[in-house]
């Protein structure tokens, strides 16, 4: 049996899973179908040479550029302000929540079963502070303990007794 504290922890823990289900869900939608999501988007995948079958596999998004749109439809599903702060979804100040991975492609990174932990966002813009922008360590996310893309590969690396070890989240895709 749980104590108080484990039992709140293991809610707190299953609720960041939900939240990054739904963002997972929202960037997916934001790519394929939006006018910004499709001309921005989907033209940066395809030019890197991405098929819409990796995408679709990979689970690839988009941010859109609006401070909050994310924030705002997570809210409006009643999700708790708390948990898109915790999950690393939103920077929240004063009470009020701006997306931290707006106008950027989207990379969620999945567990070992393929649960969302959390996201690695490429910016598009050059004049942008950081070219990458990833989830803060949260309860299901420790960055230590994960590498990205081994939900895809691990049959290949059990069938093939060999795994190559790359930097970036396109260079495993």
């Amino acid at each position: 049996e749980l104590t108080p504290e484990q039992s709140l922890r293991a809610n707190d823990r299953d609720s960041l899973y939900v939240i990054s289900s739904f963002a997972n869900k929202f960037f997916q939608e934001q790519l394929w179908e939006t006018k910004e999501g499709k001309s921005v988007g989907l033209s940066y995948y395809k030019e890197r040479g991405f098929l819409e079958e990796t995408i679709k596999k990979f689970q690839l998004g988009y941010s859109p550029k609006q401070k909050d749109l994310l924030s705002k439809a997570a809210i409006k599903s009643s999700f708790q302000l708390n948990y898109l702060e915790d999950s690393g979804l939103s920077i929240v100040k004063n009470d009020s929540a701006l997306d931290r991975f707006r106008e950027r492609m989207i990379f969620p990174i999945h567990s070992f079963s393929g649960r969302i932990l959390g996201f690695g966002g490429r910016a598009l813009q050059k004049d942008n502070k950081a070219k990458y922008v990833n989830s803060p360590e949260s309860l299901i996310y420790l960055k230590s303990k994960i590498l990205y893309g081994i939900y895809f590969a691990k049959q290949h690396i059990s069938k093939l007794n060999n795994c190559y070890i790359v930097e970036g989240y396109t260079d495993v895709i």
